[in-house]
């Protein structure tokens, strides 16, 4: 018996998704996306070969709702799930979802829009998260070829005005790790940040360079470094600061990972931690108060911001979009025993 109308499935028990319309028309997923979208740059020929095949498919925008409708199901996309940054946000939206009746569903989408569009066009959910995203036209037309409710953690760049988002006050935390080096007495104070297309990156790097501006301190170009948030970043550029003529007393690194790989470029100098090189990170991951020795960083609220996004998501879902709709969870300074005085002050 055949399928009614808008159930997206065929004859033969598989179910249509946008790779099969892709293949069918001889087009990539994105133009799939832009034809669904209406949107003007696709050739005439093209957007009529592929309405008249979504037609003949009957496919319908958005996947089937799961059966049990007192159960929400999220979907959740990371561009990778290597990064205990990833962690800490999933363990936010998890345990936000299990206080509230909804399950989630995990996965990494490495790439552009088009591994977004096979992923969200391959499961049933009523809607998504996405984290540190790269908001191209790509990804965009993706989430709106599959009609889905979206929020977006700590985006790389701005969001649409439609598109909801939750992030934390990174300047504010730049802000706060230098002004923290400054009072020990730290005058050259390099800066290690993320890959300079990350608006977060250039945030943190904005607030340290406001603090310098702030105390009469010159920011000094070659104490800046752009990595891309590993610890092997964090080693490379600190090896490159601490083999300069005149290295930095104090290091601030735009994340943990960056700072642990501080750490290694200072024992391999032979140097220790404080005595010889103060050191602040940013994010306050589950290892810094295990680092030996314990890192000074800045606390961004990232199981905070995970259930954020959860609960602004399910308004979505409920049809009561969230107000405002770019959200900012506040930063804090956690002083351990990774920074003080820079030798020859008093300690």
């Amino acid at each position: 018996m055949a399928k009614r109308t808008g159930e997206r499935e065929r004859h033969d028990g598989h179910r249509t998704t946008l790779a099969d319309i892709a293949a069918e028309a001889g087009v990539s997923l994105p133009t799939v996306s832009k034809v669904l979208n209406d949107r003007p740059d696709v050739a005439p020929a093209t957007r009529a070969r592929v309405k008249g095949i979504l037609g003949q498919r009957q496919y319908q925008r958005g996947g089937t709702a799961p059966a049990r409708r007192d159960l929400r199901v999220f979907s959740v996309a990371f561009t990778g799930l290597q990064d205990p940054w990833a962690v800490e946000i999933l363990r936010g939206i998890e345990e936000w979802c299990a206080r509230h009746s909804a399950a989630v569903m995990i996965s990494a989408v490495p790439g552009g829009g088009e591994n977004l569009a096979l992923a969200l066009d391959a499961r049933r959910c009523d809607g998504v998260i996405l984290a540190t995203t790269r908001l191209t036209p790509a990804v965009t037309d993706a989430l709106r070829a599959a009609a889905l409710p979206a929020v977006v953690v700590d985006p790389a760049n701005s969001p649409p005005s439609d598109l909801p988002s939750v992030g934390a006050t990174n300047w504010a935390g730049g802000l706060a790790a230098t002004e923290h080096l400054l009072a020990l007495g730290h005058r050259r104070i390099a800066a290690i940040t993320g890959p300079a297309y990350f608006h977060c990156s250039l945030a943190r790097l904005d607030g340290y360079r406001s603090e310098l501006d702030r105390a009469g301190v010159p920011a000094d170009p070659a104490l800046i470094r752009y990595g891309d948030f590993s610890s092997e970043a964090g080693l490379r550029h600190a090896a490159e600061l601490l083999a300069l003529p005149d290295p930095p007393t104090a290091l601030f690194a735009g994340n943990d990972q960056q700072a642990f790989g501080a750490y290694e470029a200072a024992r391999q100098r032979g140097l220790r931690i404080p005595e010889d090189l103060s050191v602040a990170g940013f994010d306050d991951l589950p290892a810094a108060r295990w680092a030996s020795p314990p890192l000074t960083t800045i606390r961004q609220p990232l199981a905070e911001m995970g259930a954020a996004a959860a609960r602004m998501l399910s308004d979505l879902i409920a049809g009561r979009p969230s107000r405002p709709n770019r959200m900012e969870l506040s930063t804090d300074l956690i002083v351990r025993a990774s920074t003080a005085a820079p030798r020859g002050l008093p300690q």
